[in-house]
Parts: C-alpha cells; sequence; structure tokens
C-alpha cells in the first residue's frame, strides 16, 4: 500500500504551478488526444477552468489572450487548437527584452542631488529680473540646506556661491553681492524637525524615554 504512494518529489514538473497539477493533466490529455475537433472543445473547456481559477486576471486588458497563451506554455507549444489570438512560438516568449537606458548622470557634487543641477539650468534660462532673482535666492538656500545635510557643522555662504557659480557655468554669480543666505541654525534645526515629522513613532519613542527620565526616584 505504501509502495503505491506518489510523492511530488517523484512528478513531472509543473510548467505554470499557480494552475495546479489537474488542470496540466488536463492540457497533457488534450494534446494527446486525435480528433481536431475535440481537442478544440477541450481547450476551450480548459480556458474557462483556468479564468475561474484566477479571477484577478479578470482586470487584466487581454485576459483572454494571456489565457490562451498560458495553455500554450503548459502544453510545451505541442497543443494543436486553434486560438483566436493565433499560436505563439517558443522564441518570441523566451526573447529577453532589450536592456533599458537609465541616465548616467554624476555631478561633482552629490549631495546637492541632480534636482538643484536642473533648477539652475531653469533660473539660467529665465530672463533677469526679480522673478529670477526670487528662484537663485531659493536654489542657494536650498543647497546650503543640502550641504548641511552632509557636513553637519556649518558652511560659509560664500562656498555656496562658488559651487553656484560653477554649477551654472559662471551665469549665477552672487559672490560680488550682499546677498546672505539663511543662518546655518535654522537650516539644521529645519532638517531635525523634518526628519522628526518622517519618522513620528521615533519621535514619540524619544519623547516617552524623556518623560521617564524626568520622573523623580525614590
Amino acid at each position: 500500500m505504501i509502495d503505491q504512494l506518489e510523492y511530488n518529489t517523484e512528478r513531472v514538473h509543473l510548467i505554470i504551478p499557480e494552475y495546479g497539477r489537474h488542470i496540466q493533466k488536463m492540457v497533457n490529455d488534450a494534446v494527446a488526444m486525435e480528433d481536431a475537433e475535440e481537442r478544440d472543445k477541450t481547450a476551450k473547456a480548459i480556458i474557462a477552468v483556468m479564468g475561474n481559477l484566477q479571477p484577478h486576471l479578470r482586470d487584466v486588458p487581454d485576459f483572454q489572450h494571456k489565457l490562451w497563451d498560458q495553455l500554450f506554455i503548459m502544453s510545451d507549444f505541442k497543443l494543436d487548437v486553434e486560438s483566436p489570438y493565433g499560436k505563439p512560438s517558443r522564441e518570441e516568449l523566451e526573447e529577453r527584452p532589450e536592456p533599458l537606458e537609465y541616465p548616467q548622470n554624476f555631478p561633482k557634487y552629490r549631495f546637492y542631488g541632480n534636482n538643484i543641477k536642473r533648477m539652475i539650468d531653469v533660473a539660467t534660462s529665465w530672463e533677469k529680473g526679480d522673478m529670477r532673482d526670487g528662484l537663485v535666492m531659493t536654489i542657494a538656500n536650498h543647497m546650503k540646506k543640502c550641504f548641511l545635510n552632509w557636513n553637519k557643522d556649518t558652511v560659509d555662504d560664500t562656498v555656496i556661491f562658488d559651487h553656484l557659480y560653477e554649477l551654472s557655468k559662471g551665469e549665477i554669480n552672487l559672490k560680488d553681492k550682499d546677498e546672505e543666505l539663511r543662518d546655518s541654525d535654522r537650516l539644521i534645526r529645519a532638517n531635525k524637525k523634518a526628519k522628526a515629522a518622517e519618522n513620528p513613532v521615533k519621535k514619540r519613542n524619544y519623547s516617552k524615554n524623556n518623560n521617564n527620565n524626568r520622573k523623580k526616584r525614590y
């Protein structure tokens, strides 16, 4: 009795395990059928059962097309039936897509990020005036904030102005003007508040620990 037991490790590997072994056996039976009309009826019946087993695919575009492709895949492309969408080839499905071309940016000052360079390019494309001056000062203050994220101490405004001049290729020059950026301490405090807002659980735990430390011990 025990010798007649069949283990999964001894069975044929399932091509699409999501449909189970019974569907795979139905597909194998359809492949072995000699009558073409009977194969077509069986294939359509299998498609109906596959659709019921995978209801989430009903929201996928070309739902029936996907099921027919999976049917041919489970038959190892041996099922000889007429599909409403044509029979796919093994080479077509196994063809690897072309690799995506990702933009490669290697900024000199990485702590500013790529968006700063895009903002500088936009600023240099604007006509000189109050709007451009306001955007330039916003960029400079944001650069200082990014710099303080990287260097926790402090930074002189002239360093930011030099970097802005270099990144704008000389189009934006604040070195000879009497402009002052936001105070470093205020920017550091703003960064800390922003990080605390991003992690409210850590903030609550920190406050709870401080309250426990303030309790009197007798």
